[in-house]
């Protein structure tokens, strides 16, 4: 009885290709995100909230202080509106959408990893907690307080921090999902191109 040669002995199932490791930018791990989450959310609100308190410490409603002349100036209002003095006779319409945007963001952030988009789901929160909260316990009632605004640039709208971080933040999350990273961390422009690829070696 001949004995099986050695290319019969290593017959079997043929080697499948390892997939390949998802690519990741930059992940947090439980800890480090909670850090991080509270750090920004915390600077963001704490930030815009201390500035008011000084704007309306020290400045009479309505007062302009020069900071660079022509350019910036610091200019106290009380704004009923939305971002920018938008939409001032529905203060109460802007409230709500307020406490939905900032239940949104959180469920976001709890479950993001992405250091990328924790980093801009903070700033985005606190920014809208900010804003938010005059809604809620300023002048003139719960639900339609108005929202202090001091920073006034050449002709555009007079604004705060809040509105500065919620802008920021949107900002960076559209760039966040043009750029394909995902909450995880993944790239999802990446997995596209390997599996177009992966079509056409199939298809070939």
């Amino acid at each position: 009885m001949s004995e099986p040669k050695a290319h019969e002995l290593d017959r079997g199932e043929p080697d499948q290709p390892k997939p390949q490791e998802r690519p990741r930018t930059p992940v947090l791990s439980g800890g480090a995100k909670a850090v991080l989450a509270v750090l920004v959310l915390g600077l963001a609100f704490g930030a815009d909230q201390w500035v008011k308190r000084i704007v309306e410490t020290h400045m009479q409603l309505g007062e302009r202080i020069t900071v660079i002349d022509g350019v910036m100036w610091w200019h106290y209002i009380l704004n009923p509106g939305a971002a920018f003095s938008i939409g001032e006779e529905h203060t109460w319409v802007f409230t709500l959408v307020m406490a939905v945007a900032v239940c949104v963001s959180i469920f976001y952030l709890l479950r993001a990893t992405s250091l990328y988009w924790v980093l801009v789901l903070s700033l985005l929160t606190g920014g809208i907690l900010g804003n938010l909260t005059d809604r809620l316990f300023r002048a003139p009632g719960f639900g339609v307080g108005h929202v202090v605004d001091y920073i006034s640039i050449g002709r555009f709208a007079i604004f705060n921090i809040a509105d500065s971080c919620i802008c920021v933040s949107m900002a960076a999350l559209v760039l966040l999902v043009f750029l394909g990273i995902n909450l995880d961390g993944t790239r999802e422009n990446h997995e596209k191109k390997q599996a177009k690829h992966a079509k056409k070696e199939t298809a070939a």
